[in-house]
Formats: structure tokens, sequence, C-alpha cells
């Protein structure tokens, strides 16, 4: 004789529905800019250390480690100096910090390169 098909009744899949958390687009923007200043002055005092580099350099050409020093030493006192600007670097994001940071170094040395070069000695 032939088995009867046993029928599986599956229990009801939970129903699951999404609730966004409360978006604050004011507070969203505002930090944005925040951030954005930050940017500006970092990329200001970066230009800044490059340039102080470069006379460093065209000084003396074995002064290159004092020159590269002073930019590594500044990005580790860089909440500090961010502090006495009156800029409050905790409010935000460590990524974001890191990436303005690896900004800093890379438009300092940057900078810093081009100025002991031929154009501008």
């Amino acid at each position: 004789m032939a088995k009867k098909k046993r029928r599986i009744t599956e229990a009801p899949k939970e129903e699951y529905e999404f609730v966004p958390e409360d978006f604050d687009e004011r507070e969203f923007i505002y930090k944005d800019i925040y951030g954005t200043k930050v940017l500006l002055v970092i990329a200001i005092l970066a230009v800044i250390v490059g340039a102080i580099g470069a006379v460093i350099c065209n000084y003396s050409n074995s002064l290159w480690l004092l020159a590269t020093a002073i930019s590594f030493l500044t990005v580790f006192a860089m909440k500090k100096i961010l502090k006495l600007m009156g800029f409050r670097a905790d409010l935000l994001d460590s990524k974001t910090m890191y990436g303005n940071y690896f900004v800093f170094l890379c438009l300092a040395l940057g900078v810093c390169v081009v100025c002991m070069n031929a154009p501008f000695v």
C-alpha cells in the first residue's frame, strides 16, 4: 500500500517591522559643519607647518629629519592645539580625527617637499 503524504504545517512566521530611530537632522548638519571647520583649521595649520619645514630644509639639507619630526609631533599634539584654538575635538568621531591627521601629514609633508625644491628656493 502507498503511504499517505504527510503534510507539514509551518508555524506562521512572525512579522518583523523595521522602526527607525529618531533622526535629528539639525544635529547631524551642525556636526558635519563643525567637522568641516576643524578640517579647514587643520589644513591651514598643515600649510604653516609645511612652510616651516621647508625653511628648515632649505637652511641645511641634513635637517630634513627635524622637519619631518616637527610634522609628526604636531599630529601628536593636535588635540591640544585644537583645544587652545577653541575647538572641541572630542565632539568628532575617532575615524574623522584619524582622517584629519592623515590629511595633515600629507599636506604638511607635501608642502615641505614642494617648497624646498627648485622653483621656490
